[in-house]
Parts: C-alpha cells; sequence; structure tokens
C-alpha cells in the first residue's frame, strides 16, 4: 500500500480508540495494533518518516488493505488486540522467542501421591508447580523434600484392595529409611497425606505453614518424652530455615507480588520476571522477545509479556510490581509503580538482573563471533557480496584452453569451505566441438560434469564460477537449464579486464570491492582453474607432438608409442634400444618395424 493509496481512504478512518489490521492480498493479516486515535495512529505509517525501520516499509509495502475496530476505551483496544493477535499470530507481531522444554515438579493425582520431576504437563488431575527455569534451584528443592518427607518413588498402583491382598513387599527405600512402606500399609493414607500438603506448601512459597508444622511435631514428641524423635524432627526444621534463608526474602509486610522490567534493543526486547510469595522470591527468568516492528514501545512490550509468563508460570498474584502504569488486561490486577521501599528495591532487583542478562548475552555474541573461522568469515562475506541463498562451501570454477582450436580441453577445478581440494579436480577433452569455440566447449563440459552428477546423485555446489564473460556465461547457463537445475544453484561469470562479476540475464557487472576476501576466493579459483587447464592443454600437445615420430611408422598406432615412449622415454632411446629390447615391450613384430623405419631413415 502506497501513501496514494492511503489518503484515498484516511477520511474513512475515525479518531476513536479501536483495533487497526494490516492485510495482504490473499487475505492474511500482517499485523495487529491498537490505536488511542486510529486515524493517527495509522497516518503515521505513511509519509516520508526516514527513522523507520526496513521491516516496516517492508509490511506496509505488502499490505493491501486496512481493516478496523472501534471499541469504547483504550483498554477495551487491548483486550481485542491481544485476542486478535492470539488467534492469528500476525508474522510482524511481536513473538516470545522460546524453544526451550522446562521442568515440573508433579505431584501425582493418584492413592499415597509420588512427588517426580517432569518436562511433559499431563492433564490428569495431578498437580504441577514451576516452570524451573535453573537446575540448581530444583535439585535444592527436591534434596530438601526427601530430607524432610519420606515419600514413596515407586509406580505401583497402590489401592487398598492390592495392599490388602499383600501384592507388594518393601523394598531397599524402605530399609534406608528414604520410604515407610506405605506398599504393605505401615504408613497410614492420612499421614502420608499430611506430608503431601506440606510439600505443597514449600512448593507454593507457604513457609510459615511448614515451621508451624514441624514446630508443631516436635513440641508432641517432647511432651511425651520422646526427645531422640524431637531432635530429629529439629535437625529437619532446622535445615528447612537453612533453605528459607537462601530464598531472597524480601519484607514482611509483602506477600505475593510479581515484579516485570523490561529493556528494548532494536530488534529484540527482554522482559524480567520475579515471582514473590509470602515475601520470599522463588522465581526469576528473563524472557527474550523478538521485536518485527519498531512501533512497539516497553510498555506494549509489558502488555504482551505479562499475561504469557504469568500463566506460564502459574502466578495468582494480584499484585504486579513495573516500572511505569499500563493498562493490562485484567481489570483485577493492582499496578504498583513504587518510588521508594521494599517494593522499589525489589523493582531495581529485576532491573539489575536483566541489566547482568543482556550482558552476559552480549558476551555470549563476542564470543561467539571472535569463535568464527576464517573460512566462515569468508563464505559469508561472499554470500552477502553475490546475494545468495545459502553458503557457498561448495565451489566449482571452469575453464578451456586450446591453440587455434587444436587439442581443445577444460578444466574444472573445485573448493570446499574456502580451500582448493585438489582430489575432487577433472579435466576433460572437448568431443563434440570442431575449431576454436569457445562458447561451445563451455557449453559442453557444464552438461557432462553435472549430467554426471545428477547420474551418481551427488550433492551440486552453491557456486559455480565461469572463467570468462557474458558469452561464457550464457553457453554455461544453457547446459544448466538443459539439466533442470540452474534454480538449484547460483553461477556467476568472472572476466579477467576489471574483475566483473557477471549473473545470468543482467547486462550490468557487479563490482565487489578490490580489498574483498570474497573476491580474492573467487580469483584464486579461476586462477587455478586456468592453470590446471593450461597444464593438462600442454601435456596434450607435448604429448602428440613426441609421439608423432612413432605413429609415422607404418603399422604402429598411438597407443602402442605411448607405450614405448613410457618404456623408453624418449624418441631417441627408441631408436637406440636393440631389438629385443623392443621386444620385450611391444612384441617382436613390432621391433622388427621400428628397427627396419629407423634403419632406412638413417639410410637416407
Amino acid at each position: 500500500m502506497t501513501t496514494t493509496d492511503f489518503k484515498a481512504i484516511s477520511d474513512t478512518i475515525p479518531r476513536q480508540p479501536g483495533v487497526y489490521r494490516f492485510i495482504d492480498e490473499e487475505d492474511t493479516i500482517l499485523y495487529v495494533g491498537k490505536a488511542k486515535n486510529l486515524r493517527n495512529r495509522v497516518s503515521s505509517y505513511f509519509g516520508q518518516r526516514k527513522d523507520r525501520a526496513h521491516r516496516t516499509r517492508v509490511m506496509v509495502k505488502n499490505a493491501r488493505r486496512i481493516e478496523f475496530t472501534v471499541v469504547e476505551t483504550e483498554a477495551d483496544a487491548l483486550l481485542l488486540e491481544n485476542t486478535l493477535i492470539k488467534k492469528h499470530q500476525p508474522r510482524y507481531n511481536v513473538m516470545l522467542r522460546d524453544d526451550k522444554s522446562y521442568s515440573y515438579i508433579c505431584i501425582k493425582k493418584e492413592r499415597f501421591p509420588r512427588v517426580f520431576i517432569t518436562r511433559r504437563v499431563v492433564r490428569d488431575g495431578s498437580t504441577y508447580f514451576g516452570p524451573y527455569t535453573s537446575k540448581g534451584r530444583l535439585k535444592i528443592i527436591l534434596e530438601l523434600i526427601k530430607r524432610l518427607f519420606p515419600l514413596r518413588t515407586c509406580s505401583y498402583n497402590l489401592s487398598a484392595e492390592n495392599i490388602e491382598a499383600g501384592k507388594f513387599k518393601v523394598c531397599l527405600e524402605y530399609h534406608i529409611k528414604n520410604c515407610m512402606g506405605p506398599c504393605e500399609a505401615l504408613e497410614s493414607e492420612e499421614a502420608y497425606n499430611e506430608k503431601i500438603d506440606q510439600v505443597r506448601n514449600i512448593l507454593k512459597g507457604n513457609f510459615g505453614a511448614v515451621k508451624q508444622h514441624f514446630k508443631g511435631v516436635m513440641e508432641q514428641h517432647a511432651e511425651h518424652l520422646e526427645f531422640e524423635k524431637a531432635q530429629r524432627i529439629k535437625e529437619k526444621l532446622t535445615a528447612f530455615e537453612d533453605y528459607q534463608a537462601k530464598s531472597t526474602v524480601v519484607s514482611t509486610t509483602i506477600r505475593d507480588v510479581d515484579v516485570f522490567s523490561v529493556a528494548s534493543e532494536e530488534k529484540e526486547a527482554f522482559v524480567n520476571y520475579i515471582k514473590v510469595v509470602n515475601g520470599a522470591i522463588i522465581h526469576t527468568h528473563t524472557q527474550e522477545l523478538v521485536k518485527n516492528l519498531d512501533d512497539d514501545d516497553e510498555a506494549g512490550l509489558l502488555q504482551y509479556a505479562i499475561p504469557v509468563i504469568r500463566e506460564r508460570f502459574n502466578s495468582i498474584a494480584t499484585e504486579i510490581i513495573l516500572p511505569q502504569d499500563i493498562p493490562l488486561e485484567d481489570e483485577t490486577l493492582q499496578v504498583t509503580v513504587p518510588k521508594i521501599g521494599d517494593k522499589r528495591r525489589l523493582l531495581d532487583l529485576s532491573e539489575k538482573n536483566l541489566k547482568y542478562y543482556m550482558l552476559q548475552r552480549q558476551k555470549q555474541k563476542a564470543s561467539a563471533k571472535r569463535k568464527q573461522t576464517s573460512a566462515e568469515r569468508i563464505l559469508r562475506t561472499m554470500q552477502s557480496d553475490l546475494g545468495m541463498d545459502a553458503l557457498p562451501l561448495h565451489i566449482e570454477c571452469f575453464d578451456n584452453s586450446n591453440m587455434q582450436g587444436s587439442y581443445p580441453v577444460s578444466s574444472c577445478v573445485v573448493f570446499k569451505n574456502a580451500k582448493p581440494s585438489k582430489k575432487d579436480y577433472r579435466h576433460y577433452n572437448i568431443k563434440t566441438v570442431v575449431g576454436p569455440d569457445d562458447f561451445a566447449s563451455m557449453r559442453e563440459v557444464v552438461h557432462r560434469r553435472y549430467r554426471r552428477l545428477l547420474e551418481e546423485g551427488e550433492s551440486l555446489p552453491q557456486l559455480i564460477i565461469i572463467d570468462g564473460g557474458k558469452g561464457q556465461l550464457s553457453a554455461a547457463v544453457e547446459s544448466l537449464k538443459t539439466l533442470g537445475i540452474l534454480e538449484k544453484v547460483t553461477i556467476v561469470g568472472i572476466a579477467k579486464r576489471l574483475e566483473e562479476i557477471y549473473f545470468p540475464g543482467d547486462s550490468v557487472p557487479l563490482y565487489i570491492n578490490k580489498k574483498s576476501e570474497s573476491l580474492k576466493i573467487i580469483q584464486q579459483a579461476r586462477d587455478e582453474a586456468h592453470r590446471f587447464a593450461i597444464t593438462f592443454h600442454r601435456n596434450k600437445r607435448s604429448q602428440n607432438f613426441t609421439g608423432s615420430e612413432l605413429t609415422k611408422i607404418p603399422g604402429i598406432g598411438e597407443k602402442t608409442a605411448q607405450k614405448l615412449l613410457a618404456h623408453f622415454g624418449s624418441v631417441k632411446r627408441v631408436r637406440e634400444a636393440r631389438a629385443s629390447q623392443l621386444a620385450e615391450v611391444a612384441g617382436l613384430n613390432v621391433a622388427k618395424k621400428v628397427k627396419t623405419y629407423f634403419a632406412d631413415a638413417g639410410a637416407e
């Protein structure tokens, strides 16, 4: 959609709150946005703003029409926008980038429930706590639960009938005091479920209830003069208090709150989340987001991320601490923007965590960039210079060589990972071309090369380089079209005079910076193909010149002449050899013919 197209419809767009949608020619929603004033907001996409990101311009260019829905308030617009984004998932809206599968702690819905780690949430009535993004914290929690509450780990069906029938026997876990033996009715269901209730309190962050439970049990043992049992409970209480101390207790006045902070870069944004339950931090998580449009400010990013993150972490907190006041989808939530006090310190902590996360991420990117090999750097530069879709890991270059049409040959050199792969070099004798026809020779050798690769099921190169200008390039393109692989590879021609790079169907050449590493690789491949072709041509020409004297002998063919030359090394040594030596190589008959020929030549 152009600015002219928009001006034609701008008067039809109301100046009221609502939601707008950019839609392409295939009726696909490209982008959903909200606005306090629809006309003003939509008009900001058009005009001569130089600061508008490229992806925004692409989205507007691909749009064919704009649809809008008017609502009563800006808050209603936010709700509708969120619903439409979830339903249609437009490609240019903010998306969560998260390919991880986090762990949960599951309390299984069964008689004598098990407590275990899982990555899969099954909707069978079981209770799940998490997700846990820190493996270290998950391990600490499980060790604590195991230490405080002996629970079963087996997967037996502990129904009342099975236990009464005596189907199960206690295992090693019972003997080492990690389980109290409910499989043999050595522990009642009531006592077991009481422990499960305390496990739930720990996982919910309700530490006060757990401490009260242990203190009550310890006092009961003391009243009954069971001091050893009381001491064991005291040890468990001490372990629990140590664990609680390691959880950051922010304040006795703060109960259940969620804390969010946000930071935005050009293409990415980051939201830090702190979950506080009963005054203790039980979860911290930083969520990365991908921005596909530049008009999503930090408030908009928070509006999108908050409900998603709260749902993921099963938050039921009614208060949310934010760096700025924004309308939320859930009107029952209380938004707090603290200036001082404990809540302000919580927000500062979130922002500090976010800062460190981004700093660490930048360092990781820099480290990965440093680890990049020179070959990778060169190939990525070449990919960019030539506008290729794929990285040119496999490059092949062709060149022809002849002498006024005599002894025509071609060469194919192969580069893999920006280095010559000499075992893959190939040279060709031109079979179908008569006379000095460079174009026809190139057409033949390219067709022969890739027909064979296709027949043998070998992989094609990402880049083909033709040593020559537009004529040789066009001839090679014809062969690729015939084979049906032109769209599968990138092919270019390089002219020697100004090092111009030609593309098929483009009369204007590409001039790569002379200092570019990618141009140096292309030149190296071109020079190597030229050297390989020239060497093969010279060898062939030399062999023919050397062997011509022997082939003049009646009854001596090219193969016999080559055999004699290979053994004796030169025509002179063949001439000087004894008949018996010649006979050992080529037979008595050939020996007689050679000796007779040179004897007659000497007499003359």
